[in-house]
Formats: C-alpha cells, structure tokens, sequence
C-alpha cells in the first residue's frame, strides 16, 4: 500500500513538472509587440485581449525598454504575455520627431531567432479577425499605403542574424523620409512597392511550387488606417472583412477618452477595453486602483465646492429672511400700516418687499438712472474678456487633471463637471469684484446718492431701497450657457452625424452660438452686479470670493 501510494505522489509531481514545463515552452511562431513607457501599457494589454478572443494559443512577447515600469511588466505577464527586456537602438537621424527618439528598436524583431516567425503589430492596432494565416507569410510581409510606402506598424519577419546585421551596419547610411524605423525600412525594402500581394488561401502545393519571393504585400485587411476612414467616413475595403484596424491619428491614440466621441472605429478598441480581465486587483476594464482613486477624487471635489457655495449661499439667505421678520421689522410694518389707515388713505398695496407698487415704479426708474450713470463704459468689454478666458482656462484645466485613459463616458462627465464648476467659480469671483467695485463707486459719491435717497425714499412712509432682481438674472443665463455648452457638444450625436469634419463644423457652428449667447450674457451680468453694488452701497462688506456663494 505504501509502495503504491509513492508511485502516485510520482506520477502526480510529473504531471505537474510536465505541466509546468508545457506552459512556459515556447511556440513557434509569435505575435510581438513593442513597448517604451508605462503610457502604452493599456493598448498593450487592449491587443493582446483582441488576439486571444480570436482563438489564438500562440506567444505574444512584449518587448520592453528600462522605461516601463515593474508593475506594468508584471501587468502585462498576468495577461498572458511574455515579457522580453531589451535595449533601446539609439535613432542615427538628427531631423525627427521628438516621439521617435527609440523607434529604430523595432528592427530588432528582426533578430529574434528563437521564434521562425513573427507577426509584429503596433501597440495601437486592435485584431478584430484571426491572423494566424500571416504566418504563412515567407520572409518579409507588410502593408502598402496610399503614399507608395509601406507601413511598420503591421509586419510579419522572418528572423535572421545575417539580416538583422546587415540592417546595422546600413542604420547610419540608409535614409529615412519619416526620421524614423519606417523610412529606414522603405530604403532598406527599395523595391516593397513592386512586391505581389500576399495570398493567403493559395493552396499549399501550388505555394511551394514557386520560388521564395523575399517581400510581399498586405491587403489593406491586415492594417486598417483610421486616417484614411476619416477622409471618407468609410473603410476602403468591406467592413465585415477587416482583420487588424490600425489607429493611425498621430498623437491622438484609442485609449484617450475625446477619441471615441471624435472617431467612430474608436468604439471597437474601447468595447475590447472593457472586456479587459481582472489580472492584477483593480485592473478590470483597462484601470488600475491608483487611476480609481483619483477618479473618486475628481467626482468629489467639485461637489464638495459646490455644496460649501450652496451653504453659504443659504446662510445669507437665512440672515436676510431674519432680519426682515424681526421683531422690529414688524413692529415697523405695523406701525406705518395703522398710521396709512388713521390717515384715512385706506389699506397699502406693498410689494414683497413692503414698497408700494406705484411708488416703486417711479423710484426705481430714478434711482437706476442714477446708478447707471455711474458703470464705467468699458465694464463691458472687459467681462466679456474675462468670461471667455474664464471658459478657455476652465476646460484647459479639466484636460490636464483628467487622466487621458479613462472611459469615455467617464472623461465627458468629469469635463462637464470640472468645467463648469472651475467656470462658477472664476466668473462668480469676478463679478463678486465687480460689485464691490460699484459699492466702492457709490461709498465715494456719498453724497449725491444721499440727496437721490432723501427726494426719492420717504424713510416715515417705510419705502425701502429697490433691489435688482439678480436671483433671476443669474438663474437665466446660468442656465442658458450650461445648456448650451452640454448640447452643442452633442449635436452631431442628435443628428446622427458620424463623418469627423461634418462633426467638427457642427460643432463649431454651435459654438458660435454659444459664443454670442455668452457675449450678451457675461455684459449684462457685470452690469447687473455692478449696479446691484450701487444699490447695496449701506450694507456690511461679507467676506466670500464668488458672488454666487
């Protein structure tokens, strides 16, 4: 019995080992990728999940630089790919772009000799349809773009050691048109453009039959160009027949969140992205818990600005009631009312705030003239100045605390809240100077208010100041510029426009909508607080920034 219980713990600890060494063998052939920083790393991991829902068991090895950091390589390995750590290729051209400075280490898929063949994909392609039949690609495959030039970002090589030497010792003299690997490799490759096309349903023996051909070309179903299907609003070849989308928009790539609602194939990269598994606690649908956390933060915030405005908003609002309905307030009303009535002049008509309708209409229309004769001309102007900039810098700051990797939906919540409340507060802030400058006005021309006051205010019949209406000034075009600014933004969305410049230009006309709706609205509402200062040139100074507060 013990002896038979030996032999199973055995055979049991030489399946595990057998295992083991199953899942960590190499295939092969591989797909590869390559990454630099920590700020592909989503993309990454969007294209390996694509490649997997294919059905392909095949490695995928991620080829990382010192740049990426050890949780993004441990990230990437609890995703199933390999990580390879290599050295970046120093780029011999002094004319380039500055995102180019490591991209000539793409060449060095050309000397991974452990695998007979690799299908290389760019961090931002997405496979959307199995590819294994690349791999029956000879020695060089890529695809052949509208400029005559083939693209790096889809390749399928065939690793050699002589090639990849011959390429070294041609980085310094061959040109490239791009400052980058993918003119090197149209120099390298002089005559890609006269390669045939790849034909992957050829028959096995009618392949063999012919010779070795050392390039040849995709068809456009292996790489995609977004670029090209902004021009036409449409793909080049059948939809229901793409394989790999290649999202070519320069510095603007899928996982950054105004992408989708820019570009309509940005949808498929971001349904992949929320499919993302949890391999790392808090990894799931493409985020990791430090990005939660700040995401929590960024909700929070502005609410909480706005519930401490709202507080002492209503805190003001309490002092005023009380004090209109103190004990003296009444006793005052009361008196002038039985005073009215022994007079014989019968029962005042008083409006909410206690002031004879008639009696108000003409000193009101007195007592404004007198204000309005003190706004300076060029207030105008300068809010409408200072209101524009306020929603400039107030958008400006939403994009760069917004991290650029949330979802969609995510990032245009966090845009409209943060915009508006930065807005609230700027402007608020403004007209709260703006009123204190016209209280300022009227505390310096003392005394001709005072003699406006004694002709117009009648202190023993009770006539009280008249107040702006403010409350419903605000109120209006507060609304009005909010609803203009959250509808304008979706009115290709309500027309069902799709095509990217048919969506720019409808929102640019709106925006000049809101543009003129915004000119009316931030001069009457600095004229508004200015003369409201006027008006309240007798009451105690309170210490708030924004005047909505």
């Amino acid at each position: 019995m013990g002896c038979s219980r030996s032999i199973l713990g055995l055979l049991v600890v030489v399946w595990a080992l057998t295992s083991v060494g199953r899942s960590s063998a190499r295939s092969e052939e591989a797909y590869v990728t390559l990454l630099y920083g920590d700020e592909f790393v989503l993309g990454v991991r969007v294209l390996g999940k694509s490649i997997r829902d294919t059905g392909s068991s095949k490695d995928m090895v991620v080829l990382v630089s010192d740049g990426v950091s050890d949780y993004a390589k441990m990230l990437l390995q609890a995703d199933g790919w390999k990580v390879e750590l290599i050295s970046l290729l120093t780029n011999p051209n002094q004319v380039r772009p500055k995102r180019f400075w490591g991209v000539y280490t793409k060449l060095k898929i050309f000397n991974m000799t452990m695998y007979k063949k690799v299908v290389y994909l760019d961090a931002d392609t997405i496979v959307v349809k199995n590819i294994e039949d690349l791999f029956q690609c000879r020695r060089f495959c890529a695809n052949l773009k509208h400029s005559e030039r083939l693209n790096s970002g889809v390749m399928v090589v065939e690793p050699s050691d002589s090639l990849f030497k011959d390429m070294m010792s041609k980085v310094n003299s061959l040109p490239s048109y791009t400052g980058g690997d993918q003119g090197f490799l149209n120099s390298f490759y002089g005559e890609f453009a006269n390669a045939h096309l790849f034909e992957p349903n050829l028959p096995e023996d009618v392949r063999k039959s012919r010779p070795v051909p050392e390039m040849e070309r995709l068809s456009t179903l292996y790489n995609a160009d977004v670029g090209l299907y902004m021009l036409a609003n449409k793909w080049m070849v059948d939809e229901r027949e793409l394989k790999v989308i290649h999202y070519t928009l320069g510095p603007i790539k899928p996982w950054d969140w105004w992408a989708a609602w820019l570009v309509k194939p940005v949808e498929v990269w971001q349904n992949v992205r929320m499919q993302l598994k949890e391999s790392l606690p808090g990894t799931g649908g493409g985020t990791n818990p430090s990005e939660r956390l700040l995401i929590k933060f960024l909700f929070a915030f502005p609410i909480i600005v706005l519930l401490i405005c709202y507080y002492r908003s209503c805190s003001q609002v309490n002092a005023d009631l009380l004090n209109i309905f103190s004990r003296s307030s009444i006793c005052d009303y009361a008196r002038r009312f039985f005073n009215k009535y022994r007079s014989g002049g019968g029962l005042p008509t008083y409006s909410a705030v206690g002031v004879t309708s008639s009696s108000m209409g003409n000193s009101n229309q007195q007592f404004l003239n007198g204000a309005n004769s003190k706004v300076p001309a060029y207030l105008g102007p300068v809010s409408i100045f200072f209101c524009f900039t306020a929603a400039l810098l107030s958008l400006a700051l939403s994009f760069i605390i917004i991290p650029r990797q949330v979802t969609p939906w995510t990032g245009l919540l966090l845009t409209y809240e943060w915009t508006f409340v930065t807005f609230f507060v700027a402007f608020g802030s403004y007209l709260r100077l703006v009123y204190n400058w016209g209280r300022l006005v009227a505390s310096q021309a003392g005394k001709a208010f005072s003699q406006m006051d004694s002709s117009n205010y009648d202190s023993g019949k009770g006539h009280q100041r008249p107040s702006s209406n403010w409350g419903s000034v605000t109120c209006f075009y507060g609304t009005g510029m909010a609803f203009l600014a959250v509808i304008v933004p979706s009115l290709p969305f309500l027309f069902g426009i799709s095509a990217l410049f048919a969506r720019l230009g409808v929102m640019i006309a709106g925006g000049i909508l809101l543009s003129i709706f915004m000119t009316y609205a931030s001069e009457h509402l600095a004229l508004t607080a200015f003369v409201k200062g006027i008006e309240d040139r007798d009451l105690p100074r309170t210490r708030t920034i924004c005047f909505f507060c």
